[in-house]
């Protein structure tokens, strides 16, 4: 086995392996994802990961790489987005004793570290153009020269590119070259983001929240409330798996007890910016009637309480858990909110 991927050099991090992780879902578009990958991944050839942030790019690139006839060979990383444009180049192809200044000694480049396996480029849509013809010889010929050096090298790699970038549109505008894209694209595959699995969702939060606590020590795995699931099922995940492994691990961390009962989808939410009072003259949304009939004839106090608890659960539904939009369905300010949310939380389904 090749012993570079295991080589950590502390001033070359983005260039470490990369580390082979779970992927999780039985929902039919993560299912046909997966046969799709497997499919292609013994074929020698680039593959285009497509998707949004958060899908797993990496993760996708791992599991093509361990299940081709390379997996015994290097898997190495470059986050083009990372670089400026003029470190790209020597990032990629290495450079000779003085090839510039500062260059001391020669240094090996991404391609050179991954020869006989795979190399990653993650965010290909941010490589310069010059940079752009230099991997086209390499797909192409399998060779290319060192910054500063006129000595070619020949190496043997498989390319897999990622991107949520629109390609096709930066070919249009002159900004990706169309003979490199038409290399890369053997075959393209697409990540479906979270919202077409929602299948997943439940089965996702539940391994998160169960790493979180064995990391924090608890002996009793989380489990979520009927309310918090139908919150974490009804929200839009514009940041994808990333944004629910965090939103979870944050939910069990703050929680005191096992049963998870509130998430919170927004931590940038400050409780101390100035609130706006809803507006009176604007129609509110059509809100579902809260019973009162079974209140009447109890004590006064014990009726309030239960009127005051049940306006709050309806306001948090119809608000889909969003607390700031539920304090302004019951007219009142965050901070008040906030308090009646902290009375009731442990009697809210």
């Amino acid at each position: 086995m090749n012993q570079r991927r295991y080589h950590q050099d502390p001033s070359r991090r983005a260039a470490a392996p990369v580390g082979m992780g779970e992927a999780l879902g039985q929902s039919e578009a993560f299912l046909m994802f997966q046969e799709r990958l497997s499919r292609v991944a013994p074929i020698n050839r680039p593959v285009l990961l497509i998707g949004e942030r958060g899908t797993g790019k990496e993760l996708a690139a791992s599991r093509l790489h361990y299940l081709s006839d390379r997996w015994q060979g290097p898997l190495v990383a470059l986050n083009c987005a990372a670089l400026s444009a003029t470190l790209i180049e020597s990032e990629l192809f290495g450079y000779e004793k003085g090839a510039f200044t500062g260059a001391q000694q020669r240094r090996t480049g991404r391609f050179e570290a991954a020869d006989g396996g795979t190399l990653f480029l993650d965010e290909i849509g941010n490589i310069p153009m010059e940079v752009q013809e230099k991997i086209l010889r390499v797909v192409e010929y399998n060779a290319f020269e060192r910054v500063g050096s006129p000595e070619t090298v020949a190496v043997d790699v498989r390319i897999i590119a990622a991107t949520n970038a629109d390609l096709i549109a930066l070919t249009r505008r002159g900004r990706f070259k169309k003979d490199l894209l038409d290399r890369l694209s053997f075959e393209v595959l697409f990540l479906p983001p979270l919202r077409e699995r929602k299948e997943d969702i439940p089965l996702l939060a539940g391994h998160f929240a169960a790493r979180m606590a064995v990391e924090l020590g608890r002996e009793d795995l989380p489990r979520f409330s009927d309310a918090a699931t139908d919150a974490l099922l009804g929200y839009s995940w514009p940041g994808n798996v990333r944004e629910l492994k965090n939103t979870v691990e944050r939910a069990v961390y703050r929680a005191d007890a096992p049963a998870i009962t509130h998430i919170d989808f927004n931590p940038f939410d400050s409780p101390y910016a100035t609130q706006a009072l809803p507006d009176r003259q604007a129609s509110p949304a059509p809100s579902e009637p809260v019973s009162t009939d079974d209140l009447l004839g109890k004590p006064l106090n014990e009726a309030v309480r239960g009127l005051k608890r049940r306006m709050l659960e309806a306001a948090l539904k119809e608000a889909r858990y969003n607390q700031k939009v539920a304090a302004q369905r019951l007219g009142l300010t965050y901070h008040q909110f906030r308090g009646l949310f902290r009375q009731f939380k442990d009697a809210l389904p």
